[in-house]
């Protein structure tokens, strides 16, 4: 679908619906729908299996906020998921109906086959959240469906081992992003696109952006930017974490105008602080803010921002157990998931080096893979 060989001029504009549908089918038809009529090529779910993805104690806490839907963190999130046969139906409306793309992120490695397998969607996702989860990463290099994988939370090194699990596949894109909701422009850290394309010219470069406006990524496609995902919904007052920083139809349809009329550009020094706001409506451009989102960088500065923390700490998943483990127990591969745990374990990163580690004392199945227990 995409890769070196195949790069096409038109950049291809993802609309994240995610869980922005409030749990409701007609809604999500409509925000299909209306994606499609501001210009996404894609609309994107978010498929989990909440078991696979999430531990017990990670469903069972209490979660009463104003924008819960539940009393419990799980009660929250089904109500938030859709059947298997709402996705069908779905993909369905999306593809026969809108005529539009369908897909959607798979939060863990059962989502990952059911969206390979069965609905045989035309790419799949892996979020941010599963950046580090070298389980699931290494299960999707061997197939051949194509990937976009998100780069929030993960430093530079981190990075780099995605990329090297991916060593033999060029049907695989990174994507820029920073999962802080929403972002602030000295966070967004543009210059790391073209650090992306300089370090990986193999594979196609995106940004998923979480700021607000729609300026910092229009500069990401006149920075290289081949893939662009933005959060969308009907209405920002809604209920719910991410409406904040999703894009209303109305400036979803003006990035898509802006991003178009940068395609279309010849090839050009214009500088580009001139470049964006040539594209843009006054309403839309603020030089400063462009100018902090643009500042010079090195990849070291790629690391887990503290403007990520609340992401990381609420859904960066960890090491835990899969099974019941008693003293002296030699830990393998099968003993081992990667799951959004309470309390938060060691990081998916040291799968390998915890296998072979031998147990100091009884675990539970399920639990956090805490440091004292080998």
């Amino acid at each position: 679908m995409w890769g070196k060989r195949e790069e096409s001029k038109k950049v291809f504009v993802v609309a994240e619906i995610g869980q922005n549908h409030q749990g409701s089918l007609e809604i999500a038809k409509q925000m299909i729908r209306k994606a499609k009529d501001c210009g996404a090529d894609c609309v994107k779910f978010q498929r989990s299996n909440l078991e696979a993805k999430f531990t017990a104690a990670a469903l069972a806490r209490p979660y009463e906020g104003s924008n819960s839907w539940g009393k419990t963190y799980g009660q929250h999130k089904a109500h938030l998921e859709f059947s298997f046969e709402d996705y069908r139906e779905l993909q369905r409306y999306a593809e026969d109906d809108v005529g539009v793309l369908f897909t959607a992120s798979a939060m863990d490695m059962l989502s990952f086959r059911e969206l390979e397998e069965q609905l045989k969607v035309p790419f799949i996702k892996i979020g941010s959240g599963d950046a580090n989860n070298v389980p699931l990463l290494r299960y999707a290099a061997t197939r051949s469906i194509p990937l976009i994988v998100s780069t929030g939370m993960q430093r530079w090194d981190e990075i780099c081992k995605i990329r090297r699990i991916f060593a033999e596949r060029c049907d695989v894109a990174l994507l820029h992003c920073v999962s802080a909701y929403p972002t602030p422009p000295e966070d967004t850290m543009l210059q790391l696109i073209p650090l992306y394309r300089q370090h990986f010219p193999e594979l196609t470069i995106g940004y998923s952006g979480h700021e607000l406006g729609i300026q910092l990524t229009i500069a990401s496609v006149a920075l290289g930017a081949r893939i662009v995902e933005r959060h969308f919904t009907l209405d920002k007052s809604w209920k719910g974490t991410d409406h904040q920083a999703s894009l209303d139809p109305e400036e979803f349809q003006r990035m898509v105008k802006g991003i178009r009329m940068i395609e279309e550009m010849p090839g050009t020094a214009c500088p580009i602080l001139e470049l964006v706001a040539h594209v843009l409506d006054s309403a839309d451009y603020d030089e400063a803010e462009l100018k902090q989102a643009l500042r010079a960088i090195t990849v070291e500065d790629r690391k887990l921002l503290s403007s990520e923390l609340a992401c990381s700490t609420k859904l960066g998943k960890s090491l835990v157990y899969s099974n019941d483990l008693a003293v002296g127990h030699t830990l393998r591969e099968i003993d081992l998931d990667v799951k959004v745990s309470q309390p938060q374990g060691l990081s998916p990163w040291l799968y390998d080096s915890v296998i072979g580690s031998t147990l100091r004392q009884t675990v539970t199945a399920d639990g956090p893979l805490l440091e004292q227990h080998f």
